[in-house]
């Protein structure tokens, strides 16, 4: 491979993070940009990373950071609303018997562990910039900035989430819709008896779980039907979520009590999309979010993403010629996993939705993991 060769990458979230270091090591010159100031470096509450996403992250050189900063486990368990456990059993160990079924831990923290790896690569970054123009032709994109600046590159790869601009701009006209359910999320201290993530289904909410995300702290969330943004104003969201926790038993009450800051909880809806028959359009190329995301009922998104960027990065290091036939290949290869997991995260919210009580939940869970513990 020409290590000439000049990458933009095009949003600074685990995607564009893990493809950017990825690149670097191959000796690719990466340039990436990142909407906001601060990086991401502060939002969200926290992640449940499982086995398929460790292994991307050990291929990054971040794993030893992500062990120590989280908190693994091996077992998911299901309660009744009271707290009562009605059944406990082993995760499957999507990335191998050598990595943690599980890690829980602060985004934050993982946000920060990627950007000192994007920094020690050796990439250039830039932040609060976005690419206002692309000008394709055969071999490569021309690329105008908010800034005012200009750049040409050999290949742009479009990291740049769910709402990716980027996507529109080459013509995918493909778009999240939401899937009727809803989550909100808050960090709080860990009970001492939280060593795991614990489920209880039913209640007021569809789901309430939580999941450690180190020694001394965990996230918790409740899932409920959707609701107009326009009808929760941002000061009452500590409310809403501790009234919808505060049904629940077992550890809850002490994790409910620790729910009091409104800036600190997050409210999101669940929404899905999925890209079909290319996720490029000439030299411009999706991953991550930009090209699919499902509901977080099997916590795949980021594991998704990831896998995006190595796999991506394996074929562009592996080949001489950057063409359709490649960017095609890299779709190929990826929808065969991507589109089972959407599918299957979107199915058990769907039950959930319609009060299925029949529903195969654990054994689409069993398939659906099973099939990841292969190499992307």
């Amino acid at each position: 491979m020409n290590e000439a060769r000049t990458v933009l990458v095009i949003g600074g979230g685990a995607a564009g993070n893990a493809v950017t270091v990825l690149l670097r090591r191959a000796g690719v010159d990466v340039q990436l940009i990142e909407a906001e100031d601060d990086w991401n470096a502060t939002a969200g509450s926290g992640i449940t990373l499982q086995g398929n996403a460790l292994r991307v992250l050990r291929e990054l050189g971040v794993w030893e950071q992500v062990e120590a900063s989280g908190y693994g486990f091996g077992s998911v368990g299901i309660t009744a609303p009271d707290g009562t456990v009605l059944h406990a059993q082993d995760d499957i160990r999507s990335g191998g018997d050598d990595l943690p079924a599980t890690v829980g831990m602060q985004r934050p923290q993982l946000q920060r562990i990627l950007i000192e790896a994007v920094r020690a690569s050796g990439a250039s970054a830039r932040l609060g910039v976005t690419a206002d123009d692309l000008d394709q032709d055969a071999d490569g994109v021309s690329v105008r900035f908010s800034d005012g600046t200009q750049g040409r590159y050999d290949l742009v790869i479009a990291a740049d989430g769910l709402g990716s601009t980027t996507r529109a701009a080459i013509g995918i006209s493909t778009k999240p819709e939401p899937t009727g359910m809803a989550i909100w999320r808050a960090a709080a201290p860990r009970p001492a008896g939280v060593e795991r993530t614990d489920l209880a289904y039913g209640g007021p909410a569809f789901i309430a779980g939580y999941c450690p995300t180190g020694d001394s702290t965990l996230y918790a969330y409740v899932v409920e039907a959707n609701r107009d943004r326009a009808t929760i104003p941002p000061e009452s969201y500590a409310d809403e979520m501790r009234r919808l926790a505060s049904a629940y038993g077992g550890n809850w009450p002490e994790i409910t009590e620790h729910i009091t800051d409104p800036a600190q909880v997050n409210y999101t809806w669940f929404d899905r999309m999925l890209v079909e028959g290319s996720w490029h359009r000439g030299r411009v190329v999706l991953v991550g979010d930009a090209a699919h995301c499902c509901p977080p009922t099997l916590a795949q998104g980021a594991a998704l993403s990831l896998e995006d960027a190595w796999v991506l990065t394996q074929m562009l290091t592996g080949s001489d010629t950057w063409d359709d036939a490649l960017f095609q290949a890299y779709y190929e290869r990826r929808i065969i996993r991507v589109r089972p997991v959407v599918e299957a995260s979107v199915q058990i919210g769907r039950w959930q939705l319609d009060g299925v009580r029949d529903a195969d939940v654990p054994g689409l869970m069993g398939r659906t993991m099973t099939m990841l513990r292969e190499l992307p």
